[in-house]
């Protein structure tokens, strides 16, 4: 088993089939969900699933809801950040994570490799986006 980190192959088809809205559709939410390093996620992952995620006291199945930062461009690269989100008071051992829009088929986004078991016991699990900007944004289509 291993996770990948990469931009899902079906995210980019969603794309371009105007099936993902980061601005303008409200009614479109985004998660972020836990896996442990037992997990097989990478480029082919579809769609959210609950195999191999993350258990512990402060986690929830499904993982926590994403709130967008507006998409924007520099040069001839367009991105997106999402705010960091905070699993508190949580004792849970990750290796990566999945974002994906929450509904429907749950699909998939990204996967999120973070290189090694990452640990809180009682404590704050906050997952840190990248600045968002053409060369850092953890969405960025150049």
């Amino acid at each position: 088993m291993a996770l990948t980190q990469a931009m899902c192959t079906s995210f980019k088809k969603a794309l371009l089939d105007g099936e993902m809205d980061f601005s303008s559709d409200t009614t479109q939410t985004f998660k972020i969900a836990l896996y442990t390093s037992a997990a097989s996620l990478d480029a082919t992952t579809t769609a959210y699933s609950a195999t191999n995620e993350v258990v512990g006291t402060g986690y929830t199945a499904g993982g926590n809801t994403l709130t967008v930062v507006a998409p924007t461009t520099s040069g001839t690269t367009a991105y997106l950040d999402f705010n960091d989100t905070t699993w508190s008071t949580a004792t849970i051992t990750a290796r990566g994570a999945l974002i994906y829009q929450s509904g429907g088929s749950n699909p998939a986004v990204a996967v999120l490799d973070f290189g090694a078991d990452k640990t809180s016991t009682a404590g704050d699990f906050t997952i840190q986006f990248p600045t968002a900007d053409a060369s850092n944004a953890i969405i960025r289509i150049a």
